[in-house]
């Protein structure tokens, strides 16, 4: 039996990267939705920001 292996190396600056865009774009995602006045966003994400811990009202 014979098995294919590929692998890849990626630098330590770009992890770096795609984490800081992974944290902004998380972070915009929960203050957008949490600090959000809309109804809909509010009641579509109330349970998970309870979850959380982050306060809605």
């Amino acid at each position: 039996m014979t098995t294919n292996v590929i692998r890849t190396t990626t630098s330590v600056s770009t992890r770096i990267s795609a984490g800081l865009i992974c944290l902004f774009l998380g972070s915009t995602i929960v203050f957008t939705v949490g600090l959000s006045h809309i109804s809909a966003a509010h009641n579509a994400a109330h349970n998970t920001r309870h979850s959380i811990g982050f306060p809605c009202h």
